[in-house]
């Protein structure tokens, strides 16, 4: 029997270019950070961040670009959804431009680190490696890193099944199993010393973040009958677990799964 979620159309092919237009805010306001142990696996290595210009790739509200930039880096961020940019909080060395992962428009051999945040997923992978090689100074680095929700969290793992009923279950496996697309860059001629690494991270929400967060995934509706159910789902989820909790706060716990590799000179 076949597999209904390898049936499924490439996400590439799913309007990434403004299926997020109508997320920017939520996405900007509550989507998780990523912990300083990855930032410091990311540029390991690389020498002073100070003297190193960054591409993040898909960079959307620039979550990851400005904790590149905290820590000296020059940034370019690359996102193609103007609504996303101009979400995006201001930072004195981060510039974002409108190209896309496949064609950035950036120099040859300009960049020492390429980074994608919860983005590659979005890209047509062989097309953007290419152009990652492209823009890469030989030797120079490839990011890709995620935030997957831990399941065996328990309360991880209701919220996971609120928005999984408020959606098309085949839909959301093929977006929720992400981190596997990074077999393209596993596999790709063009990359090597390919290396993963795995950091728990956790993201501490009020009641309006836990459901902001839920808007800011683009398989969410915005209205109707599952939208109206999920916030009732979501209120009650909340409820029951902050009942005991003088701070009214929950937490999603997350696996960051980082992925690295190496231009090919």
């Amino acid at each position: 029997m076949s597999n209904p979620i390898s049936n499924l159309p490439p996400l590439h092919t799913q309007e990434p270019l403004s299926r997020f237009s109508n997320r920017a805010d939520d996405y900007a306001k509550y989507r998780p950070s990523y912990p300083p142990a990855a930032i410091d696996a990311i540029l390991a290595g690389l020498g002073e961040p100070k003297n190193l210009r960054v591409a993040d790739i898909g960079a959307g509200t620039g979550i990851s670009s400005r904790l590149v930039a905290d820590r000296g880096a020059s940034v370019w961020a690359i996102e193609p959804n103007s609504t996303m940019r101009e979400a995006a909080a201001r930072h004195d060395r981060v510039q974002f431009h409108a190209g896309t992962a496949e064609q950035t428009e950036l120099p040859s051999h300009s960049v020492a680190l390429v980074l994608c945040c919860q983005s590659f997923h979005w890209f047509e992978p062989n097309a953007a490696l290419a152009e990652f090689h492209r823009i890469l100074q030989p030797g120079g680095r490839v990011a890709l890193m995620w935030n997957d929700r831990d399941q065996n969290d328990e309360f991880t793992n209701q919220y996971t099944e609120a928005i999984r009923k408020a959606t098309d279950p085949d839909y959301f496996e093929r977006i929720d199993r992400k981190a596997s697309d990074a077999k393209e860059l596993q596999q790709s001629e063009l990359f090597e010393n390919f290396t993963s690494h795995k950091f728990a991270n956790f993201h501490t929400l009020n009641q309006a973040g836990l459901i902001g967060i839920a808007l800011s995934a683009s398989y969410i509706p915005k209205s109707g009958p599952a939208h109206s159910q999920l916030i009732a789902d979501l209120q009650q989820l909340y409820a029951t677990w902050t009942q005991d909790t003088p701070n009214k706060r929950v937490q999603l716990a997350y696996q960051t799964d980082l992925f690295l590799a190496n231009s090919r000179p």
